[in-house]
């Protein structure tokens, strides 16, 4: 279990970046797999949730889980039905019933308090969600709902720069979108570069006024703490579990 600095000093709220520590899963699930999306069994996967949820000391029907497709969708949701995963790879709410969660295994989750509202958010953003917008996207729907805003946002856990080789094509992509973007990569040799998406992401979040903090944890090399799609599909595994990130109202129910 991971913390951010910044978001603890806020007693209003919980959070959370869950290692893959402490659940039930088995195999290259093992063991707090907490990826609804996976092939592992469903059974262990909801033991995995009500694990969390006792830790966060809530109920598990408080958990608001997201259909992830690495898109630049925000939903704000107002109500829950668990298991009814929202269709978005961000979510915000003002209700304080509810625990809103991101699954990782590599990409960036962030979570993100405004504390004049008292909203909360949190974000998945791998590198196609984080170069389409939803950091943006996120971030101007919680103006627009609350334009005195004091923002704050945690980077946790993700794969690390040298942990993270890109192809050529990759990186063209990047600096036709900005020739700035240069300065998230690194040469490795003639064929690949490395990419650096915590900083990437950093870069967003600092350059729309957020103030920002990291859980700075490299999923790929720590195999005791974290997840990786990456070294799951080095190792040839047929899947890869997620962790889970929360955050959540101090004053639930």
């Amino acid at each position: 279990m991971f913390y951010s600095k910044k978001l603890k000093k806020f007693k209003e709220i919980k959070h959370c970046f869950f290692s893959r520590k402490g659940g039930y899963s088995k195999g290259f699930y093992k063991s707090l797999n907490c990826g609804l999306g996976s092939r592992d069994k469903k059974k262990n996967i909801l033991k995995n949730l009500r694990y969390v949820a006792k830790k966060m000391n809530i109920k598990i029907q408080n958990l608001v889980l997201m259909y992830q497709t690495h898109s630049n969708k925000v939903v704000v949701v107002k109500k829950n039905n668990f298991l009814t995963k929202v269709k978005s790879d961000a979510v915000i709410t003002s209700n304080k019933n509810l625990a809103l969660c991101v699954v990782t295994a590599d990409c960036v989750p962030i979570l993100v308090y405004e504390s004049k509202k008292k909203l909360i958010g949190c974000i998945h953003a791998g590198w196609k969600g984080a170069y389409s917008g939803v950091i943006k996207n996120t971030i101007n729907k919680i103006r627009k709902i609350n334009p005195k805003n004091k923002i704050y946002a945690s980077i946790g856990p993700c794969i690390g720069k040298r942990s993270y080789e890109v192809d050529n094509n990759f990186f063209k992509k990047f600096l036709k979108k900005s020739k700035k973007n240069k300065k998230f990569f690194s040469k490795k040799n003639e064929k690949k570069k490395l990419f650096n998406l915590r900083k990437f992401v950093e870069n967003q979040l600092l350059n729309l006024k957020v103030n920002v903090d990291h859980v700075n944890r490299d999923t790929f090399e720590d195999k005791r703490n974290f997840f990786s799609y990456r070294r799951s599909t080095i190792l040839k595994d047929k899947d890869y579990g997620r962790c889970i990130s929360i955050i959540t109202s101090n004053k639930i129910d």
